[in-house]
């Protein structure tokens, strides 16, 4: 459900930035808002207090926004307040930021291996996803995870391409264990 909520209202928020021609700075703005939020947890604990009527959230929304972002970032909270929606603020900016990237030819990736890759293979991996994409950039982040015990796992948005020996050997097992039911 909270996939399909931030994929709403991080949609609407891409369409305003983009029809007023204002999506690097809203995109400016929301990497601030979340500064802001992570800087003080309270707020957002304030926010998600149900003693708290809506009525009052939207004006402390507004006026601690109101002529520090847009008006539209600033309407966008409201908004979120008023439909209940500000525990989902966090990956409906998610979303909204990869739209963004994904306008800007920025590919976010997210590369699982057994170990730290070094420099050569970092590059290796990277040229070849670049060679079979349309990105024209990167933002790679490495995630070490001894589990998969060998090979790589590789995550676009919602696409994976797991090549790691964990995965095989849970197949295998899976087609062994069919083969002894059967």
């Amino acid at each position: 459900m909270a996939k399909l909520v931030s994929g709403v209202y991080g949609e609407a928020l891409y369409e305003t930035a983009v029809s007023s021609g204002s999506s690097d700075e809203i995109y400016s703005e929301v990497q601030a808002v979340r500064d802001i939020l992570d800087a003080n947890p309270d707020f957002g604990k304030l926010m998600l207090h149900p003693s708290v009527p809506k009525e009052e959230k939207k004006q402390i929304v507004d006026k601690t926004f109101r002529g520090r972002v847009s008006d539209e970032l600033t309407g966008f909270l409201i908004t979120v307040v008023d439909k209940e929606r500000f525990k989902e603020l966090d990956s409906i900016f998610d979303y909204f930021t990869d739209r963004v990237k994904a306008d800007r030819g920025i590919g976010v990736v997210y590369i699982t291996s057994p170990m730290p890759l070094d420099d050569k293979a970092r590059l290796a991996v990277e040229s070849r996803i670049l060679e079979t994409t349309d990105f024209m950039t990167l933002e790679t982040h490495y995630i070490v995870d001894p589990s998969i015990i060998g090979g790589i796992v590789i995550r676009i948005g919602d696409r994976v391409a797991d090549a790691s020996v964990r995965t095989r050997l849970d197949d295998l097992t899976s087609r062994l264990l069919d083969i002894q039911l059967g």
